[in-house]
């Protein structure tokens, strides 16, 4: 077995890695960047299509950084390990790894390719899950905290009912307590309140049985302070989590898509602090697609003026070529285009040369 060397625990509203908190000391326009986790979404990271009919939508183009060919969920892997440790100098402590990725079309109805680490009864499926453990691995030697996914609303209508969704938490949650990791974050299902979610425990009035399920089923396996794995879940943009889910969840997940106003982020941040059941747990956007990043104002800036973790999310536009997204498939896992450059200098002047951890 490795021997483990990060952990992730919180602390009020904030965060910290072995047992410091992260970007110690670290300020930005006077804005307090200590103790959050600037992240990036990275689901596609483990990424693979079982259905035949539109794998090769996935193939490499000629301007692919390791040239042309068919799709390859092994390369894709390769290429996401060799990429995370120009992340992490830049300041990004975190990113999220999702077990049904999420759209590789960046947004839209219909999603016929099968991306899922789960059967149809919830059982693992060994080749994801080594692909996971390879991603897992380098993220606690880098010192990162992976937000590890479970559910996407694309794809949980694999799972063939509401027993199945419970099997496919349980045999997630085992895995990663038999891999004793103590560096991860744990996001059940992204945007719970979508009306694409096939299963109604997935739903947000339920979602909270789930976070609870996995706390109780991991608490005294993990070597971190808490003992246990910190749960969450996301909604959509611009939402603000109800009572459930903030009095049950140990961080709290935002979205910023759609989120056009730098005053209403700010404003999501303190909404979400008023809830009922809130307990001063820290407060992390996992998913932003808006940018500006060379703006006097932004919404990353904005959650940084809540002391709140903001996370990029980038996909693949109209007519951009393959440097561009990380969540279009295939992805070029590089800071390979303006757009990102822009998000990782941003990152990079907020943390300091010696990002913390």
């Amino acid at each position: 077995m490795q021997a483990y060397r990060t952990a992730i625990a919180t602390q009020g509203d904030s965060f910290l890695i072995n047992g410091e908190l992260t970007y110690a000391g670290q300020r930005y326009q006077g804005r307090v960047a200590e103790g959050l986790l600037f992240n990036t979404r990275m689901v596609q990271g483990i990424f693979d299509d079982l259905n035949p009919e539109t794998r090769h939508q996935w193939d490499y183009p000629e301007d692919a950084p390791g040239g042309a060919g068919p799709w390859d969920p092994d390369r894709n892997t390769n290429e996401f390990v060799a990429a995370m440790p120009l992340w992490r100098e830049a300041g990004v402590l975190s990113f999220t790894i999702n077990l049904q990725g999420g759209n590789p079309r960046g947004y839209g109805k219909d999603q016929p390719w099968h991306n899922s680490a789960f059967t149809g009864d919830g059982e693992l499926r060994a080749a994801y899950m080594a692909r996971l453990r390879q991603i897992l691995d380098a993220a606690d030697v880098l010192g990162m905290v992976p937000i590890v996914g479970y559910f996407y609303f694309g794809q949980d209508q694999r799972l063939a009912d509401e027993q199945s969704v419970i099997r496919a938490v349980d045999n997630a949650t085992d895995w990663l307590l038999d891999c004793e990791y103590a560096n991860l974050l744990i996001e059940v299902g992204n945007e719970v309140d979508h009306r694409k979610y096939d299963h109604a425990i997935l739903r947000a009035d339920r979602c909270h049985e789930l976070i609870e399920r996995v706390q109780r089923r991991s608490q005294g396996k993990v070597a971190t302070p808490k003992g246990r794995l910190l749960v969450s879940t996301s909604l959509c943009g611009g939402v603000v989590p109800p009572e459930n889910l903030v009095a049950a969840s140990d961080f709290l997940l935002l979205h910023g898509n759609g989120v056009g106003e730098q005053d209403r982020i700010r404003e999501m941040v303190d909404q979400t602090r008023q809830v009922n059941g809130y307990h001063g747990q820290p407060i992390l956007f996992n998913e932003d697609d808006h940018f500006d990043f060379e703006a006097e104002d932004n919404n990353l800036l904005a959650a940084l003026d809540r002391h709140a973790s903001w996370g990029y999310f980038d996909y693949r536009m109209t007519g951009e070529g393959h440097d561009s997204g990380y969540q279009s498939v295939p992805v070029n896992w590089d800071i390979s285009s303006e757009r990102k450059q822009g998000f990782f200098s941003l990152v990079t002047a907020i943390t300091g040369t010696a990002a913390g951890g």
